[in-house]
Formats: C-alpha cells, structure tokens, sequence
C-alpha cells in the first residue's frame, strides 16, 4: 500500500483571496514505512510575500524570483502523488490550495476522500489534547529540534514518524522486512502447538545412572508412582 505525506507552505489562509502555495514537500511510504522517495519544490507565487507568512515559514520574495510558478511543476507533482492516499496534518487547508492552484490550470481536482487528515486522527484518539505538529511530536517523543521554522519537506518527514505512531506504531504491519506477512503468520491460531522433533534428542543418561535408577525404584515397593509410570 502506497501513501504520501504531504505539507504545503503559502502565502496566507485563503486562495479566494490571492493567496498561492509556495513550497511542498511529500514523503512515500509504502506498507506505511518511508522508502526514501520524497517530492519537494518551491515555487514562485507571482505576488508579494505577506510579513506574517513570512515569520512561519522564511521563504521571501528574493529567494522565490527564480522558482517555477505553479503551472510548471503541476504536472510532476501530480505524477509523483498518484492517486494513492494523501497522509495531511489538518488535510482542508492544504487540499483547499492544493485544489485552487490545479482549478486555475483547469486541471482535475483532488478528492478529499483521497486525504488522510492526522489532525482529526488526533482529536479522536487524545479528545482536549493539543493536536498540533511540536504537540503530537512532544507525545510521542519524537525530535523536531530542526523545526525552528515551518518547512514542507521537513514538517512531511516529521509527520511521517507521527502519522505512524497514530495508527499504531512504527511498524504497525511489521513491513520492514519488505515482505508481506501471511493471514496465518500474522495471525496465530489459539489452539497452535509445538510438534514433535524430527530426530529425538540423544539421552544423557549413563548406563550406570539408568541401572543404579532401577535399582532405587525397585526399593520403593508396587505401589510406587515410579513402577506405573514405567
């Protein structure tokens, strides 16, 4: 099973206003393990960068001039995600850009049925927690230290590892192996018992231990325990 987990950076909160995606990043998982392969790119917003997006994510607008506008990258980005499951830390906000700059290239739209949405997984599981990132990260004891400021690739990487611990664990399915564990494997029948061994084990006993044995048993009478169980 194939998935994607995904971030984006913008200049603000609302496409309906002008608002544009200026960075994404995207980690493969596969069996819910990252394989290593990840998307990331920049991209120029054709617009000035607001002081308050800014301060999240440090992307301005001299280190965007010379990055592709959006039109440009569509089309990989688009090939690299598939139509596999979309893992997103509060999945409307990024589906909604996401969405918005597909429809202005009269490209096809994204289902949200596609989208994994983390936050809610976290509000379900930890009702009244705190779900953001640093929090989910500071639960589940994971090292965000290098996230001084919001960046798509890293914050995607980040939520990898917490997406996992969501759902179970680090290797819910046991996938590291790279192989697919069997329905009888996975699941061990109650009644399962060890079989015999092939080849018995050589005894232990010498022939003076077995015949001084012998000779103890047969002080002990008829009705000794030991002479029904020979």
């Amino acid at each position: 099973m194939r998935e994607i987990v995904l971030d984006t950076e913008t200049t603000g909160f609302e496409p309906s206003e002008g608002d544009r995606i200026v960075e994404i990043g995207a980690v493969e998982l596969i069996g819910h393990v990252p394989t290593g392969r990840t998307y990331h790119q920049y991209i120029n917003p054709q617009r000035a960068m607001p002081a308050d997006a800014f301060a999240v994510h440090g992307l301005g607008d001299d280190f965007l001039a010379n990055k592709p506008v959006f039109k440009d990258i569509a089309q990989a980005f688009v090939d690299f995600i598939g139509n596999d499951k979309l893992v997103i830390h509060n999945a409307a906000f990024d589906m909604k850009f996401l969405n918005a700059e597909l429809g202005w290239l009269d490209r096809q739209l994204l289902p949200m049925d596609q989208a994994i949405d983390t936050l809610a997984i976290a509000r379900r599981r930890f009702p009244g927690s705190p779900a953001s990132l640093d929090a989910l990260c500071r639960r589940f004891n994971i090292d965000n230290s290098s996230r001084t400021l919001h960046g798509a690739l890293l914050d995607s990487e980040i939520l990898a590892e917490v997406y996992l611990e969501l759902i179970g664990g680090r290797q819910p399915d046991f996938a590291l192996s790279g192989q697919t564990q069997s329905k009888d494997s996975a699941n061990l029948n109650d009644n399962w018992r060890p079989q015999p061994r092939p080849n018995p084990l050589a005894a232990r006993v010498t022939a003076e231990e077995a015949a001084a044995h012998t000779a103890f048993v047969e002080t002990l009478g008829d009705g000794s325990v030991w002479k029904k169980l020979g």
